[in-house]
């Protein structure tokens, strides 16, 4: 996008339709902040990945776009933004200098992962894992029945192999169901693991893209929230809670039938946050060609 520059109306429009976006799907979560209460499945986003609706709603356009008329407003103040005659602009080379290891280890991230073929059927044991030998009322989520009871719960993880390759979902285990897991995964090992297949992978596109902000426009962190929300319904239906009476039908993962159905989904979700590391890669390499152009 080198050399693009955006009127006051066009770019307060685009600022615009990002905010109500942003405002749409965080309605609900807001409203039961503000109520105190809790959602085991769409809070998840907000309390794991720690970045606020605020801060998700705040618009960038990312590299190399000047937007005119902005010199005196607010946005000229921001991190990471210059100004430039009576416009703004993100200012790329100090971003990149000041985030150079973030930056660094996404690309080798995204790029490792992207080079792997989907690993599908871990059929989301991992949460399973989460609560395997632990009484209902100690399990992380602890207000919401166990759909197979505690034994159950044990059975099924007991039945099946367990192979998940995420330290962060690993690291949630129970003392003793670590040792059933295929793989060992350290925070060290994480580029030499991550998958695509992985769930946790595709939610976490969201967080690589929001920590590179301002320097990732925000309609692609916008899309990578959108899939990490749709990816974190799927990770609770196959879990072992009984979600229904907030409307979530279980994923039996216990049954033929229910692999069946969480295979197809998992697969389609590792196209997706394929096509979101790609983006986000081109928005790193392009990041890169303007700056040694500067």
């Amino acid at each position: 996008m080198s050399g693009t520059i955006l009127s006051l109306s066009d770019w307060q429009a685009l600022e615009g339709s990002h905010s109500a976006r942003v405002d749409a799907a965080t309605s609900a979560h807001r409203e039961r902040r503000a109520g105190h209460r809790t959602h085991p499945v769409e809070d998840f986003l907000f309390r794991y990945y720690a970045n606020s609706p605020a801060q998700l709603r705040r618009w960038h356009p990312g590299a190399g776009v000047v937007l005119e008329d902005a010199a005196s407003l607010p946005r000229a103040q921001w991190r990471h933004y210059r100004v430039v005659g009576d416009g703004v602009e993100l200012d790329t080379a100090a971003f990149l200098g000041a985030r150079t290891q973030a930056v660094a280890f996404v690309r080798s991230l995204l790029g490792a992962t992207l080079s792997r073929p989907a690993q599908l059927g871990c059929f989301g044991l991992h949460e399973w894992a989460m609560v395997y030998r632990t009484a209902e009322d100690d399990v992380r989520h602890a207000g919401w029945p166990l759909r197979l009871g505690s034994c159950g719960t044990d059975e099924v993880v007991e039945r099946h192999a367990i192979r998940c390759s995420h330290f962060d979902a690993f690291r949630f285990f129970t003392d003793d169901a670590r040792p059933r897991n295929a793989v060992q995964p350290t925070r060290d090992e994480q580029v030499a693991l991550e998958q695509p297949g992985c769930l946790h992978a595709g939610m976490d596109v969201y967080k690589w893209a929001f920590k590179l902000t301002p320097l990732v426009p925000s309609d692609l962190v916008a899309d990578a929230f959108d899939l990490a929300r749709e990816i974190r319904v799927l990770d609770m239906e196959a879990s072992p809670y009984d979600l229904r009476e907030l409307g979530y039908e279980p994923v039996a993962i216990e049954t033929a039938e229910g692999r069946t159905a969480y295979l197809g989904r998992q697969r389609a979700f590792a196209e997706r946050s394929n096509a979101l590391r790609r983006r986000l890669l081109h928005v790193l390499d392009e990041a890169a060609v303007l700056t040694s152009r500067a």
